[in-house]
């Protein structure tokens, strides 16, 4: 089992140390197997990189590392460094939401400071000859909080007012809420247009591809 890094340093030191190599060879460092398909094991390479970096907090919702403040986002890339992909943040409470600011939000706790892990996902490679990249810390500045802010505010405002139905991916600027659930059974409460509970797919918010391919230019002059 690898301890929890101490500081930000140390973290950030474990994260260098298994850039470039392939998932397969850091699964096998972690006596772990390869999946065949992502497409029952959603979550493996971020389970992958939690395991090898000393991550704690699991699916509870917090950072991965609670101590440091850290949250881990692994973000799948092609050859030119363009994210393949939306990234998963956390999921959205839809009950029971009345009077909660952005500021408390869980959203908010976990994008405060976050270690992104570039993992190198071109179609024609296999799972476990994917390759890890150079991580980096990222906090978002003045501008990027308040687009986040915003989005989150008025898709909240919509679930308040019992539209969650009809919230799209094309709703925000930089994040979106979808559908998130392991299948079309496994619903939860929602609150509906006229203010009785309904039932509804959990839901889960994702920054926007050109939002986090800005964040991969700004940090390696892309």
């Amino acid at each position: 089992m690898i301890l929890p890094p101490m500081s930000e340093q140390e973290l950030l030191a474990k994260a260098d140390a298994i850039a470039g190599l392939s998932l397969a060879q850091l699964a096998m460092q972690m006596g772990l197997d390869v999946p065949e398909s992502l497409r029952r094991n959603k979550g493996w390479i971020g389970n992958l990189l939690e395991v090898a970096l000393g991550a704690s907090a699991g699916s509870k919702p917090e950072q991965d590392f609670p101590h440091l403040g850290v949250e881990l986002k692994t973000i799948p890339i092609n050859r030119f460094g363009k994210p393949l992909e939306t990234t998963f943040v956390c999921i959205t409470p839809l009950i029971g939401i009345t009077g909660i600011q952005w500021q408390q939000s869980n959203i908010r706790n976990k994008l405060a400071k976050v270690l992104w892990v570039p993992i190198l996902s071109e179609k024609e490679l296999a799972i476990g000859e994917r390759q890890i990249g150079t991580p980096f810390l990222w906090q978002p500045s003045a501008e990027q909080e308040s687009l986040l802010q915003q989005d989150w505010e008025e898709i909240m405002e919509l679930i308040t007012l019992g539209k969650i139905e009809q919230i799209s991916a094309k709703t925000g600027q930089v994040m979106q809420l979808r559908p998130k659930g392991a299948n079309s059974k496994a619903l939860t409460d929602a609150i509906g247009e006229d203010g009785s509970k309904i039932k509804t797919l959990p839901r889960g918010f994702y920054l926007k591809i050109p939002f986090t391919q800005q964040i991969l230019q700004q940090q390696f002059n892309l």
